[in-house]
């Protein structure tokens, strides 16, 4: 079949439309150069540019609104913000003993090496940098001392921890804003030992302590027996030289123990040659001792 002689009716407005598509088209690449040639830039973010022609461009943006060309170049954005990181590590101390110790790491990436460090390490740098340093440097600090120097000495481990990680960081442009030790943790047996050792110095406190009151109870006690000694001597010397003396204590005694029974709710029937009572006999014979 010969399509030669075939006529195509021409349709009414034909190029009013092609021109609205060719507008649409036109406006279409239009809002999308515009879309996808700006981004923004938060703050505490940094911006690099990775071109499809030159790659990874050496420039870092700050916050703010900033230019690319649509498709051939992206933004790549990083969180330099200060970000913290848990990590627990289980080592062994210089007197073979396992300790558990937890780690708290603040971190932020360089800035002016975010390019470097996408090209080595990635957008995801911290969890493939700080497990491994952490743990090696934790492992050799714990090494150099004993389990109870680690609780003696926190402050000196955790300086030592954070001059090593340093360095070990700043070897991936890595800068680390603070470093802390929040547990420390040690095996059963260790615990136990501990635990044995303070008991054992209670019990030495105790008995130092109940030497200490014996030792105080016999001064007390010597003190008291001299006192009375020499009370004995001064009331000896008292009665050898006024014979009245002893009526006298009499009289105090008996006035004792007639102000207990006034006191007491019982009646009591005694004689009162018993309670002392016979005062007028006693000065009787003192007056009689005295001719």
């Amino acid at each position: 079949m010969n399509f030669n002689n075939v006529r195509i009716p021409n349709v009414p407005g034909g190029g009013v439309a092609s021109a609205l598509i060719r507008s649409a088209i036109i406006g279409g690449l239009g809002i999308y150069g515009l879309a996808n040639s700006l981004y923004n830039v938060d703050g505490g973010h940094r911006a690099i540019v990775f071109n499809r022609i030159y790659g990874i461009k050496d420039k870092v943006y700050p916050e703010g609104i900033h230019l690319i060309i649509p498709w051939f170049e992206r933004p790549i954005i990083y969180d330099v913000r200060a970000r913290p990181h848990l990590v627990e590590s289980i080592s062994g101390s210089r007197d073979l003993q396992m300790v558990k110790i937890g780690l708290r790491v603040l971190t932020r990436p360089v800035l002016d090496q975010l390019p470097t460090i996408y090209r080595t390490l990635g957008e995801n740098y911290n969890e493939r940098v700080l497990p491994s340093i952490i743990h090696e440097t934790l492992k050799a600090v714990v090494a150099q001392y004993n389990a109870s120097q680690l609780i003696t000495q926190r402050e000196a481990v955790s300086r030592e921890i954070r001059k090593i990680l340093t360095e070990r960081a700043a070897n991936f442009n890595m800068a680390l804003d603070d470093v802390s030790i929040t547990s420390l943790t040690f095996g059963k047996e260790f615990t136990a030992a501990i635990e044995a050792k303070q008991v054992a110095a209670q019990e030495a406190e105790r008995a130092k302590f109940v030497v200490e009151k014996a030792e105080q109870d016999k001064k007390s006690a010597i003190i008291r027996a001299q006192g009375e000694a020499k009370s004995a001597q001064l009331i000896g010397q008292a009665i050898a030289n006024n014979p009245a003396f002893i009526t006298l204590r009499r009289i105090e005694a008996s006035r004792e123990i007639a102000h207990t029974i006034a006191n007491s709710g019982n009646k009591v029937f005694l004689n009162s040659n018993d309670l002392l009572l016979n005062l007028h006999q006693l000065v009787s014979d003192t007056t009689l001792a005295k001719k």
